[in-house]
């Protein structure tokens, strides 16, 4: 709400909108839609929204006349002026409104200003103490693991109302979930992008209990059955980005040791261990077929290959025979030819070696 002429924050009771569509969702004589984030304002503030018929500009005569008066007073006294930024425009403008409100009418008395305080202040009303907050709505469908996506975000709401249409409407600072005009949720916004915001309380009693789980509860609890137990749990919640998607296969190995026993499932994780099959279905499989009972696989230790190609490692720790293998490089006599192909010594060459010209 702009200020009045008087300088007073003040709202009036109704306003009289066309049948535009940010303001009217759906056209209807007599109960139109108005448009949920315009309600939403209006209810804010307290105001009635009651549009004007289509095509009726009569409907609401003396908007249209102030509007056409008051563009024609300001763009004509402003035409030959040329602003460089918005602030100057902007004040520019304010000077023409003053200076038309303030202008004494031709055929009543007053000015508007003053017509203003006398009729229209006294029935309007103060502003709220609060301003309002924009926002959107949006309906969506509770999915199956109650929670709904908003601006890839994802929100819970109560379980019960799971694939039930919910009403959301959200602003930069909340999101607020309604079921039938009641409000059901509400939480802080956030923008991690495909993250959950999720309320305890909108949880079903058994995912309650699973939310409390952590990858050292489940350590722990493995660690009941033995250390390799607790080892190979540590290993699988390891091999994950996030530990929970793999807290299933963790609680379906602790679960064998309920069915053949806290030792077996021990030593089947020893075994799973040392032929790193380290996961629920080779625990499962070792235990199926009592290889758990059997003697653990012993790892073959690898012989050494003896061959007379291969030099071994005494062959280059030997000195001399290092030291001879350089020096024959180092000796290696170049020669330059003629066309008739003998050897041409240089004039320059050490006795006993010859030199080659490249």
């Amino acid at each position: 709400m702009r200020p009045s002429p008087i300088g007073k924050r003040l709202r009036p009771g109704g306003v009289v909108p066309d049948n535009l569509r940010s303001a009217v969702s759906k056209t209807c004589r007599y109960e139109p839609d108005i448009n949920p984030t315009y309600a939403d304002l209006a209810d804010h503030y307290g105001i009635a929204v009651v549009p004007a018929r289509v095509r009726k500009p009569k409907d609401k005569a003396k908007a249209e006349v102030g509007v056409q008066i008051v563009q024609r007073f300001i763009l004509a006294g402003l035409r030959k002026r040329t602003f460089f930024s918005l602030a100057e425009a902007n004040a520019a403008i304010c000077e023409r409104l003053l200076l038309l409100n303030n202008r004494p009418f031709k055929k009543l008395p007053g000015t508007r200003a003053s017509r203003f305080a006398e009729l229209d202040q006294p029935a309007m009303l103060p502003l709220p103490d609060c301003h309002y907050q924009f926002a959107h709505f949006k309906k969506v469908r509770l999915h199956i693991n109650y929670h709904f996506e908003i601006e890839d975000h994802f929100y819970s709401a109560p379980h019960r109302l799971v694939r039930e249409q919910l009403d959301v409407r959200y602003t930069e600072a909340t999101v607020e979930c309604f079921y039938k005009g009641n409000r059901v949720a509400s939480h802080p916004r956030s923008s991690v992008k495909n993250g959950y915001t999720t309320t305890p309380e909108h949880m079903p009693r058994s995912h309650r209990e699973y939310a409390e789980w952590t990858p050292q509860r489940l350590i722990s609890w493995a660690a009941a059955a033995g250390k390799a137990t607790a080892r190979v749990v540590e290993t699988i919640l390891s091999r994950k980005i996030f530990p929970e998607h793999a807290f299933n296969s963790c609680l379906g190995i602790i679960s064998l040791g309920k069915r053949y026993g806290n030792e077996r499932l021990e030593a089947a994780c020893e075994r799973a261990l040392a032929i790193k099959g380290v996961h629920y279905k080779s625990i499962k499989s070792i235990l199926e077929h009592k290889l758990d009972q059997k003697p653990l696989p012993q790892q073959l230790e690898l012989l050494s290959v003896t061959h007379d190609n291969i030099r071994g490692a005494d062959y280059y720790n030997d000195e001399r025979t290092h030291h001879a293998d350089t020096t024959d490089h180092r000796e290696i006599e170049h020669h330059e030819t003629d066309g008739h192909g003998q050897s041409v010594s240089h004039p320059d060459a050490v006795p006993g070696h010859s030199t080659a010209f490249l």
